[in-house]
């Protein structure tokens, strides 16, 4: 049996033991990892009421139109003698009028079905009013099937604290408003996008009409209050 090279012995210990290379960046035996490209980040549009700015005062909802379906034919004649909220004059309007205390809103109800909900101060409420109306005439026997909601006009108010010269806003802004004492005291001013009416009062009261949703409502908001600033006296 041989004696064992010690030499041989110490380079095979060397062989098993040897530290992990270091590689630094950039050199050639450094395997490359893959790398998620990061997507470039984009400034979102302000929507809602993120449009109105610190300090603007916040229009409210004063008032909110619906409509919907009840998917039935309706008996307004026997509806009238049957409930005790209805008020039906059949020579001034072809509708009935019923009532509720909560939330407090208003309803006209055809004889095709169809009703107009109005007084609502949100959009939950006039939903909520809405169903409230349907189960009403259902229990009198009808078939109700409670369809087709939709917010046709939201009405909302704001007091800016400040006088308006609204001559100056007819004259400049001639193509959208409209400035006739004569027959109105205050001045309509019509935005394109969103499809809103802004009626504004020399006092600093403005009435924005016409509104489907709130996003449109502090949209249309946040357009004229600039405008209103231009012409504060």
């Amino acid at each position: 049996m041989g004696l064992l090279n010690p030499m041989a012995g110490l380079a095979a210990y060397q062989g098993v033991f040897r530290p992990a290379q270091i590689c630094h960046a950039g050199s050639p035996s450094m395997e490359t990892q893959p790398t998620t490209p990061t997507p470039p980040t984009t400034q979102l549009e302000p929507t809602g009421r993120s449009r109105i700015q610190p300090g603007w005062p916040v229009p409210l909802i004063s008032n909110v139109v619906a409509n919907c379906s009840l998917n039935c034919l309706l008996d307004l004649h026997h509806i009238s003698n049957t409930a005790w909220n209805i008020t039906w004059n059949r020579r001034r309007f072809h509708g009935l009028v019923m009532r509720i205390r909560e939330p407090r809103t208003t309803a006209l109800i055809f004889a095709t079905g169809r009703m107009v909900i109005v007084g609502a101060k949100s959009e939950a409420d006039s939903r909520l009013a809405a169903r409230k109306f349907a189960r009403i005439i259902q229990k009198m026997g009808y078939r109700v099937r409670f369809d087709d909601f939709k917010i046709q006009n939201i009405v909302a108010s704001c007091g800016l604290g400040f006088s308006i010269r609204l001559e100056g806003i007819a004259a400049k802004y001639h193509h959208f408003a409209v400035l006739e004492k004569e027959l109105f005291p205050g001045l309509a001013y019509h935005l394109i996008n969103p499809k809103v009416t802004v009626l504004i009062f020399a006092g600093g009261k403005i009435v924005l009409t016409g509104a489907k949703t709130r996003d449109e409502m502090y949209e249309a908001f946040s357009l004229i209050y600039p405008i209103c600033l231009e012409f504060r006296i």
